[in-house]
């Protein structure tokens, strides 16, 4: 076992012998043996492997598995060192670099932070050394690891890498690759989590940044949601599973990319499972943000349908979705008690199904049109919901008013602001509805989509556009505007009922993404020992 000072003797002999360095075969070979030395040794031993590493091809796969027992070594200096030294082996000898990158994508399950940059570290300067061969690597550990933390943080590494790498790494030849390496990876998906980390991956890369790779990607959505099957309004991972996968697709729809298929099957599954879904919520499940969201998907959805088929029966199925939450102006001593205690109404829901119907209706206008008394009972709804929101959009606006940008910026504020753009929306589709006969012609942007920081201003300052309020006289709607009591805003509710939405990540298994393959893998490294597998 050679000691420290040995080592040394060692290295500046083969080092001293330059262009005949190949001829110390026995000096190479003692090096190998100080990994058996204490820490000083070992250390040394793995930077000695790394410089003289080529010019002893016979001793190369002893070597390699010095260096891999380092990178499992007791202690992290030592650890580090050896991950540090794996890169330089690769370099002029590529084929080593998938072998090296599967053990590396392995340590990626370093708890320390400093240990895992080092691997971070090193997985980029193979990258930069052969970018395909870090890839099969990679992506061996992804689809087959049983260890999720080491899938996960794979994935999360390429996501950041290829944005900070760009094109003079990840070039057409190398996204291409990872194109297809992801779509093996889609196909069998653990958890919402890797399928939402690889789309975002995907999103990245140039050869997806066109229309072309915009149906790609939307097709691999469809592949997970799988419209053959019925979905189970009991199996709350499933409905996650839909809304989180279905949500990776929407930002590539467009005129030219339809999302016909997919509002097809909402509305075939998801919307006769609402009220499944309403009945089971409880203060112990999240049902009631589940169902929100759900809404949110398909008001996404919607305006680039395209032709649906039995669009009368789509629409019926919305409008009474809606009366569900647009209820009768109470009368009598309900008024009075309303008045005094305020109202809770559903404002984001009713935001997604007004929107909803509008876009549906368009097409369909005769649904309102045509029949008088549907008309009539609608618009006394209407009205009530909008005399409410119009005092509940004053509670807020006075909340906000004169707001700074980070005031503005705080978690209450931000939801009070989406409860001001979610009734501000209710209000002008509303008013698009009371005109003689209905008119959908009003366009809005839905309220949990992002707004420019001046539209925030403008609503904290009070200057934003106020909506007229909406009356309606079946006799006369056009009489003179006359003050008339509003009722009581709700009392304490947009916290919770404006812009709500589920919170924290799911990591759901349902259907769809495979099945557990083992528990935590934690122990050593497959493939060691020169046992490697043929990549």
């Amino acid at each position: 076992m050679a000691t420290v000072d040995r080592l040394y003797t060692l290295y500046n002999i083969i080092s001293d012998a330059k262009d005949k360095a190949p001829e110390h075969k026995k000096e190479f070979a003692e090096i190998l043996t100080g990994v058996k030395g204490g820490p000083g040794e070992r250390r040394l031993t793995s930077q000695f492997i790394a410089r003289f590493y080529t010019y002893f091809p016979e001793h190369q796969d002893q070597a390699l598995n010095t260096l891999f027992d380092l990178c499992e070594d007791d202690d992290v200096a030592i650890r580090k060192q050896a991950i540090k030294d794996l890169p330089t082996l690769c370099k002029g000898k590529t084929e080593l670099v998938p072998k090296v990158a599967d053990i590396l994508a392995q340590l990626l399950q370093m708890e320390d932070s400093g240990e895992l940059a080092t691997v971070q570290n090193s997985l980029v300067q193979l990258l930069k050394t052969d970018a395909k061969g870090t890839l099969t690597g990679l992506f061996y550990q992804i689809q087959h690891s049983e260890d999720e933390l080491v899938r996960e943080r794979c994935i999360t590494f390429l996501h950041s890498k290829i944005k900070i790498l760009g094109p003079n790494v990840f070039n057409t030849e190398v996204e291409n690759l990872v194109l297809t390496e992801a779509k093996k990876v889609l196909t069998a998906a653990l958890s919402e989590d890797e399928f939402v980390l690889m789309m975002g991956i995907l999103k990245e890369l140039k050869v997806c940044k066109n229309v072309k790779g915009y149906q790609q990607m939307v097709e691999l959505v469809a592949e997970q949601v799988d419209f053959a099957r019925p979905l189970d309004a009991t199996d709350l991972e499933s409905v996650h599973r839909l809304a989180a996968c279905t949500k990776q697709a929407l930002p590539y729809f467009s005129h030219t990319i339809k999302s016909t298929k997919f509002v097809e099957y909402m509305w075939r599954e998801v919307v006769p499972a609402l009220d499944t879904l309403q009945a089971g919520a409880t203060e112990a499940n999240n049902n009631a943000a589940l169902i929100l969201d759900l809404l949110k998907v398909m008001a996404e959805l919607v305006p680039y349908a395209g032709t649906v088929e039995s669009l009368e029966a789509k629409v019926k199925a919305i409008y009474a979705k809606l009366l569900d939450v647009m209820p009768l102006p109470p009368e009598g001593e309900a008024a009075t008690q309303a008045l005094e205690g305020g109202v809770s109404l559903e404002f984001s829901r009713v935001e997604c199904l007004l929107f909803i119907f509008h876009h549906l209706a368009r097409n369909h206008a005769d649904f309102l049109a045509n029949d008088a008394d549907r008309l009539k009972d609608f618009r006394t709804r209407l009205q009530y919901f909008a005399r409410v929101s119009q005092a509940y959009q004053k509670r807020l606006r006075e909340a906000v008013s004169n707001k700074s940008g980070a005031e503005l910026k705080t978690e209450e504020n931000k939801i009070k602001l989406i409860a001001l753009k979610t009734t501000a929306n209710i209000n002008i589709l509303i008013k698009d509805l009371f005109h003689q006969p209905p008119s959908y012609k009003a366009k809005i942007s839905l309220s949990w989509k992002p707004v420019s920081g001046s539209s925030a201003s403008n609503v904290a300052n009070g200057t934003e556009k106020r909506h007229t309020p909406i009356k309606f006289d079946e006799k006369d709607a056009k009489k003179p505007k006359t003050d008339r009591q509003i009722y009581a805003p709700p009392r304490d509710k947009y916290s919770q009922k404006a812009g709500g939405g589920a919170r924290g990540r799911s990591r759901s298994r349902g259907r769809g993404f495979g099945s557990n393959r083992g528990g935590s893998f934690r122990g050593g490294f497959r493939g060691r020992r020169g046992g490697y597998r043929n990549y």
